[in-house]
């Protein structure tokens, strides 16, 4: 954890260059809708519709691809899915093993997903904690390298390729960003976006789930600070404690956290569905949220990126989120 925040946006740079024709450059997506509601331009980088279904891949894909130059024939990985279905898709592309370890209650999308990839998949009760340890078992049966889905520098530096890519695309279309919004789990993408708009003038803002807020407590305290995670519709963003090279790199340079409620979330991925037409799980429709939250400007409008990280979704839950609430039923009633 030697690092310097320098030496850490240097390999953003780097691996930005390296994934080039590895990863698919996501397109940036814009409704009038979604900017009206918040009285800002508003740009989406639709990571959902990444390799693997998430950002997760370019940090998978990084730090995969350097192991196996390094000569190491498997790897592990922990996570609550798409970081292990990231890892599974790029051992495979590299012809090392996976194995990937999954908390019991785990989306079946996501552990389908890893399976297909050809990983091995463990299941270790619910907590992150649990899951390291069996992660850190398996490492010392085999040999082969745990690939932490956040605290390891190769992944903050691939996930920060996707914000990098939108900082970009903004400047490119005459609408450079004022404002970056990414969710966060253990804070690997929250981190790489940090250094991607090192230097920039991007004010870079956090989102987490109430009850999950690891980050917005440690920023608080100046330490990081564990929590016992609430119960949320945004299963990727429930790590009971925020890794420690993201807070070392976020925790000067972060401008806040926006705490969103599933509420929010909620009306956040509807918005996305109906309005982009494309599909985002909870986790990442949390950016759109928290960016809804964020004050406009009354002197201009402002632009403001967000990165939809994922769209591994189960079908039961986008038609839980989808159906009609008892509310707009009520309503509809009374104008019938």
């Amino acid at each position: 954890m030697t690092r310097t925040v320098g030496q850490v946006r240097a390999d953003v740079e780097e691996a930005s260059r390296w994934l080039s024709g590895r990863v698919v450059r996501t397109p940036v997506l814009r409704s009038p809708v979604i900017d009206e509601l918040a009285g800002a331009r508003v740009l989406l980088k639709a990571e959902n519709l990444q390799n693997g279904g998430s950002y997760k891949m370019r940090g998978a894909l990084r730090a995969v691809g350097r192991l196996a130059v390094a000569g190491h024939t498997g790897v592990i990985a922990q996570s609550t899915g798409n970081h292990a279905v990231a890892v599974a898709l790029a051992a495979r592309q590299h012809g090392l093993a996976a194995t990937v370890v999954l908390p019991v209650d785990a989306a079946s999308t996501k552990v389908d997903r890893a399976r297909a990839a050809g990983a091995r998949v463990v299941f270790a009760g619910t907590s992150v904690e649990e899951r390291v340890a069996v992660a850190n078992g398996l490492s010392d049966e085999s040999g082969h390298p745990v690939v932490d889905a956040y605290d390891h520098p190769d992944v903050i530096a691939g996930q920060g390729t996707a914000s990098l890519e939108l900082i970009e695309d903004a400047e490119r279309a005459g609408t450079p960003l004022d404002a970056l919004v990414v969710p966060v789990g253990g804070g690997g993408g929250v981190a790489g976006a940090c250094l991607a708009a090192a230097g920039s003038g991007i004010a870079v803002y956090g989102v987490e789930p109430v009850g999950c807020d690891s980050l917005a407590r440690s920023l608080a305290a100046g330490v990081r600070v564990p929590v016992s995670p609430a119960p949320t519709i945004a299963d990727g963003l429930r790590p009971s404690c925020v890794g420690e090279l993201p807070f070392a790199i976020v925790q000067n340079t972060l401008r806040a956290v926006v705490r969103v409620d599933d509420d929010e979330i909620a009306a956040a991925f509807r918005l996305i569905l109906t309005e982009l037409k494309v599909l985002a799980e909870p986790s990442g429709a949390a950016g759109l949220a928290g960016a809804l939250r964020l004050p406009p400007d009354a002197d201009r409008q402002r632009t403001v990126g967000v990165v939809l990280t994922g769209g591994n979704v189960e079908e039961a839950l986008v038609a839980r989120l989808m159906a009609p609430r008892s509310a707009d039923l009520a309503e509809e009633g009374a104008v019938a």
